[in-house]
């Protein structure tokens, strides 16, 4: 694992790499890689090069036993990158690979081929050397493309287990709101029973029915006339920022939305960044490895009903991260409002000030 971590540190830190046509990128980036992973380059029985399958060819075939397991595909450039992912899971498919991965070396999307759904929904996970640490990515290398782990299958459970909690998390976040909607326009269809319950717990009574949907049908009445007679007021104008509004301390819940990040300082320290994904982290990176792990835990009480942001299980989240040194994992999906937010409250958990955190914007 080191040598892997360490050969990833020279991708990320030589500029060359970048530069790498696709032939080089399969010579200097993908064989070495596959070979500190385990595989052998050069036995074809193990690394397929130019493996055809039902007319589509692919650049590598990782293989076991005589069966297809991960089909590669190098691309130059991300963005060439949904054009070919259709023939890629097709191929991939027609040769009953596990897996299948895209990539130009530096980004690697990876999909499961054989499940059913559009392309996007096969892809379960991305690994990204220009936005995750060396050790972060040798680890995803090392679970989900060592051969080991390939061989045995556990690199196809662990992808698959990121893929059904996904998809369960996609099917909660759209059904919550209708499930709530539900209730609240059939109150006396969901709720009845419930309130019966909690005042039978309270008062030692329980109520007639015909009375607790007398109730809940008043409430759901008097909800909806205040609703109609309260206008929300317009929030109160932002002061204008010192340095031409380019950078002020942030305020609780300031909407920062379409306005691009280009640094922050920390307690007099600044920190150049290139997204409001990569100050988040970065902040956290700053604050949180320094604290002992139990005076972590403080984090989980960052959360709504609907949604939590820290987790210790990396696959809770659509898109999460692991904060280096902690062992805690956080979502990254965010708007750049959230971001600022979770940042003010992190800073108030652990002793900081929120007049500690400025930020730059354009």
């Amino acid at each position: 694992m080191k040598k892997l971590a360490d050969f990833i540190k020279k991708i990320q830190s030589d500029e060359r790499f970048a530069g790498f046509d696709e032939a080089a990128i399969k010579q200097a980036v993908i064989l070495k890689i596959l070979s500190l992973l385990d595989w052998d380059p050069f036995d074809v029985d193990e690394v397929q090069p130019e493996c055809e399958v039902g007319g589509g060819r692919v650049d590598f075939s990782l293989r076991h036993n005589n069966r297809h397991k991960v089909f590669l595909l190098v691309r130059k450039g991300t963005k060439e990158f949904p054009k070919h992912q259709d023939k890629l899971l097709s191929d991939a498919a027609r040769g009953k690979a596990e897996m299948a991965i895209l990539t130009d070396g530096l980004t690697w999307w990876l999909f499961l081929p054989l499940l059913g759904g559009l392309a996007d929904e096969k892809k379960f996970h991305v690994i990204d050397m220009k936005e995750q640490s060396c050790e972060e990515i040798s680890e995803e290398f090392d679970q989900f493309l060592s051969k080991e782990n390939v061989a045995s299958g556990k690199a196809l459970k662990v992808a698959e287990n990121i893929y059904e909690t996904r998809q369960r998390n996609l099917l909660i976040e759209e059904h919550l709101p209708k499930a709530w909607k539900k209730i609240i326009n059939e109150p006396e269809k969901w709720l009845v029973n419930l309130l019966t319950e909690v005042t039978k717990e309270l008062c030692g009574y329980k109520p007639e029915r015909e009375r607790v949907e007398e109730f809940l049908a008043k409430e759901v009445q008097a909800k909806a006339d205040m609703e109609r007679a309260v206008k929300p007021e317009s929030p109160p104008s932002p002061p204008p920022s010192p340095q031409g509004g380019k950078e002020a301390p942030p305020g609780r819940g300031e909407d920062f939305t379409g306005k691009s990040i280009i640094a922050f300082t920390l307690s007099g320290k600044r920190y150049e960044v290139k997204s409001w994904k990569a100050m988040f982290l970065k902040l956290c990176d700053v604050v949180l490895p320094k604290h002992r792990k139990d005076e972590l835990e403080v984090l989980f009480t960052i959360a709504t009903p609907q949604r939590e942001y820290f987790s210790k299980n990396p696959y809770e989240f659509l898109t999460g991260e692991k904060i280096p040194g902690t062992g805690i994992y956080v979502d990254t999906n965010l708007s750049a409002r959230e971001v600022v937010d979770l940042s003010h409250k992190i800073l108030l958990l652990f002793g900081r000030k929120e007049s500690d955190l400025s930020i730059e914007v354009k």
